[in-house]
């Protein structure tokens, strides 16, 4: 049986699935991962069309309205995000492994227009671990801290909903177990 060409990632916020995907990016370039459009300002270092399409929210609407995203959802109350159809689709159709890496709302939306996808849950490998590395990384106010954490609750009672779990115990554990379930092989190291 052939694997899925498509692998959807979900998990709550600040696990490190952005972590986890730029690894596979840089590491297996024979998977292809999807670049979402967004409505929220860069973050220092992102660039647009490399770590997301950064879209106004009116070109957002244009999107959605024309039916151009396989999946989009509000995040945390605040921003859009979306998955453009068209990229994803090429790929598929040029024979390549893709990873979309996205939140559970975009997850759940693949799965009713795509479920042969393979569904992957990156769990941390506990709550306070998580926690730790929210508020490490110093990119969200104290406020929108805690409305992620709020948030990564309700997310984490999710995992039953998914074809597989890989605990982000490390960035590179996690991208090998994540791409021998896409059917690659691993690095040697």
């Amino acid at each position: 049986m052939s694997q899925p060409r498509l692998t959807v990632l979900a998990g709550p916020t600040a696990v490190g699935k952005g972590t986890v995907s730029t690894y596979i990016r840089d590491h297996y370039p024979e998977v292809w991962l999807s670049v979402s459009a967004t409505t929220r300002p860069p973050r220092p270092g992102e660039t647009d069309g490399v770590h997301y399409f950064f879209v106004s929210p009116a070109e957002f609407d244009r999107l959605t309205e024309d039916g151009q995203l396989l999946e989009w959802a509000v995040v945390h109350g605040r921003n859009r995000y979306g998955t453009l159809r068209r990229t994803v689709q090429q790929a598929m159709d040029e024979g390549r492994r893709v990873l979309l890496e996205i939140d559970l709302q975009g997850a759940r939306q693949v799965r009713q227009t795509m479920p042969e996808a393979n569904f992957v849950f990156l769990a941390p490998p506990s709550w306070d671990e998580m926690v730790r590395r929210l508020v490490g990384r110093g990119t969200e106010s104290a406020e929108e801290q805690q409305q992620r954490l709020e948030t990564a609750k309700l997310e984490l009672a999710a995992e039953p909903e998914f074809n597989h779990t890989v605990v982000n115990d490390s960035v590179e554990h996690a991208a090998d177990e994540l791409v021998s379930l896409m059917g690659l092989h691993p690095l040697q190291r």
